[in-house]
């Protein structure tokens, strides 16, 4: 195993388990919080996250990573999508682990701006979706936040759950 994809697959672990703390403590009966008119509802934000978890999979399996449907179809039930987002997890471990070299991955044809695309190596791929993720985490603190549920600790303590 390459240090490269082994840090990648410990950075996964880390941040996928703080990202499920974190949508599992979201109050489902809030899916469709909505924090302004252009935002996403929350349905859509969790289902970015299983999306997302898609898409790295079909890089692990060396699958064409945007099908010609676009992105990938998930359910539309709330407690569906989490299943799911545990389920991918599972997955997600077992391929990174039979993994011995980021070589063994196809390059992914990914969007480079507005309508572009071009190779990607696919672990650089695959930090780009876990940033993602990093990122829509962000946000789904502050729908979580705006609904009534308690945010974890995510880098550090949080109002709601301290350290110290």
């Amino acid at each position: 195993m390459s240090d490269a994809h082994s840090m990648f697959r410990r950075h996964y672990e880390r941040e996928h388990g703080v990202t499920r703390k974190l949508l599992h403590a979201y109050p489902a009966d809030q899916a469709s919080l909505r924090p302004h008119e252009r935002s996403n509802d929350a349905l859509m934000l969790l289902k970015t996250f299983v999306i997302e978890e898609k898409l790295m999979l079909r890089a692990l399996r060396n699958e064409q990573v945007m099908g010609s449907g676009g992105f990938p179809a998930v359910p539309d039930d709330w407690n569906e999508l989490l299943a799911l987002f545990d389920e991918q997890h599972g997955e997600m471990t077992e391929l990174l682990g039979r993994l011995q070299h980021e070589k063994e991955l196809n390059a992914v044809k990914w969007f480079t701006g507005p309508k572009q695309t071009a190779d990607f190596p696919a672990l650089e791929f695959l930090w780009f979706i876990l940033h993602d993720q990093i990122h829509h985490r962000g946000q789904f603190s502050i729908y979580l936040r705006m609904a009534g549920g308690k945010v974890p600790a995510i880098y550090g303590p949080s109002a709601d759950e301290p350290w110290f």
